[in-house]
Formats: structure tokens, C-alpha cells, sequence
């Protein structure tokens, strides 16, 4: 009988160490995933400033314009800001 009985705490002791060992590896595995993400989300670049709807153009035109008007901004300084604007 101590034969059998060594044979099956050598089993155990087997067992045992192959389900850690599997847990282990689970767990380092999880740990790289993470940190691929997170340097693929470091390495991503950003995302491209959208071009200004039109609409907002001509909001921002007519806002200097009535800059203009309350002598704010000077006309020389408002035709370079909407070539700005305009992208000319």
C-alpha cells in the first residue's frame, strides 16, 4: 500500500503544480495583453484636427466684423485674420 499511496500524492502534488502553473501563465498572459493595449494606445497617433465647417467660418468672419465696427480691431488686422480664416 505505500506504493499506491506515493503514486497518488505524487498525482496530486502533479496536479496541483500543473493547475498553477496553467493559472500563472493565464495571468502573465492577461498582464502583456494589457500592456500591448495600452502602448498601441500610447503609439497611436491623434486623431486629425476636423477643417472648420463653413459655418463657423462665416460666424467668425461676422464676429470680427463687429469687432471692427466697435473699433476693436483695426481693418488691416481683420483682413489678415479672415485670410486666416479662409485659409488663403
Amino acid at each position: 500500500m505505500g506504493l499506491v499511496r506515493a503514486m497518488g500524492r505524487t498525482a496530486v502534488v502533479a496536479g496541483t503544480a500543473t493547475a498553477v502553473s496553467g493559472r500563472v501563465a493565464r495571468r502573465q498572459q492577461q498582464n502583456w495583453s494589457e500592456q500591448d493595449a495600452q502602448a498601441q494606445q500610447a503609439a497611436a497617433p491623434a486623431p486629425a484636427a476636423a477643417a472648420p465647417a463653413a459655418g463657423d467660418e462665416i460666424t467668425q468672419i461676422r464676429t470680427l466684423a463687429g469687432l471692427v465696427d466697435d473699433g476693436i480691431l483695426s481693418p488691416d488686422d481683420f483682413v489678415a485674420k479672415v485670410k486666416q480664416i479662409i485659409g488663403a
